[in-house]
């Protein structure tokens, strides 16, 4: 174990170094954009960012922008919460996005109508069967298993077969899409019982996934299961050593991820009150580039729950804020490659940086 200087009166010279958590630094840079789109549209616009500028509407905040800020990133941010944990302990999942694209065909399937203005559904997959109207928590189960399946046959090809996890993910990626476009032929599929749309809708996308970041920063911050994602991603031999079971763990992590993405599904073709073999497309980009951008260290061993929120509403601020300057939506595009690029950069950028300071 290493030992820790002190300087005058018993204070570590670490602790004098570092007086602020390492999210902080992610939330200045949330500021800081929302300063910068405030000021370009004060000057070039006339308009306010942030501020409510409307004499017909009370309040001294846009709610409506920041609504849609939070309610953009929401269902991606369920999946960056999962993805985290993955790159914590080392790894990378690139099959999360298709995950979404398959559970939500099949999961809506489960949690369509039986008929529709009177008349038989015509989207309905089981009106044969009478799988119709039934209970949410039967497509909601599904949803899970899907999750869990596609989950575990990604953590045992990497725990058991050792190959990387970014082949392994990339593998799932492709079949689970494949699986999403046969389903149902590549019909979407439509009528959701109003139960199973309940799940989608208002702000409710927002409220799960809040309460997931704050479930999973605890579990990451005071649990065996956090401790353990933490040792893994930093020292895995050391890891296995110390008595961790790795193969065991990496399975339970990326069966979280799967089924955090299959929760993801759940929310996104609920809100949207149908399910598309496209959904869910670049997604998995989109939560690493979340959590990167957050603080988490692609080389493991580094970052948090709390980053990663923070990182979704950096990608929420500047996705609303192209909108408000009315810049077209391939700029985004353009934009988002650039984050990504961006993100990896400054990850390493930060390894020198420690590197350096050790």
């Amino acid at each position: 174990m290493s030992q820790t200087s002190h300087g005058v009166g018993g204070v570590s010279y670490d602790a004098k170094k570092r007086t602020w958590p390492a999210e902080f630094n992610v939330f200045l840079a949330l500021v800081i954009l929302v300063v910068i789109f405030e000021l370009i549209g004060r000057i070039f616009l006339g308009d306010s960012f942030l501020f409510n500028t409307r004499s017909d509407v009370s309040g001294l905040f846009n709610e409506a922008r920041l609504q849609i800020i939070i309610l953009q990133v929401s269902i991606v941010g369920i999946i960056a919460i999962g993805v985290t944990q993955v790159i914590i302990t080392g790894g990378i999942d690139l099959s999360s996005g298709s995950i979404v694209g398959a559970t939500a065909m099949i999961a809506m399937s489960f949690a369509q109508v039986a008929t529709v203005n009177g008349n038989p559904n015509p989207k309905a997959m089981f009106l044969a069967q009478g799988w119709t109207d039934l209970p949410v928590i039967v497509p909601l189960l599904v949803a899970v298993g899907c999750g869990l399946l596609a989950g575990l046959v990604n953590g045992a090809l990497i725990a058991y077969t050792r190959i990387p996890p970014f082949i392994a993910t990339l593998g799932m990626m492709v079949t689970a899409r494949g699986i999403a476009k046969w389903w149902s032929k590549g019909q979407p599929i439509s009528f959701p019982t109003d139960s199973f749309a309940a799940i989608g809708k208002g702000l409710m996308p927002v409220i799960i996934f809040l309460s997931l970041a704050v479930l999973f920063q605890l579990i990451m911050t005071y649990t065996r299961y956090g401790k353990h994602c933490y040792a893994i991603g930093s020292n895995e031999d050391a890891a296995r050593m110390s008595g961790i079971k790795i193969a065991n763990h990496k399975i339970l992590v990326y069966v979280i991820a799967g089924i955090l993405a299959a929760l993801a599904a759940v929310v996104l073709s609920s809100k949207n009150l149908t399910a598309q073999a496209g959904m869910g497309v670049m997604y998995e980009l989109d939560a690493i580039a979340m959590a990167v951008i957050g603080g988490v260290s692609l080389s493991g061993g580094r970052g948090s729950i709390v980053g990663t929120v923070i990182g979704s509403l950096i990608f929420g601020v500047i996705i609303s804020g192209f909108t408000f300057l009315r810049l077209d939506a391939y700029y985004q595009e353009m934009v988002k490659g650039v984050i990504i690029v961006g993100a990896v950069v400054l990850d390493q950028w930060r390894q020198r940086m420690r590197a350096l300071r050790a």
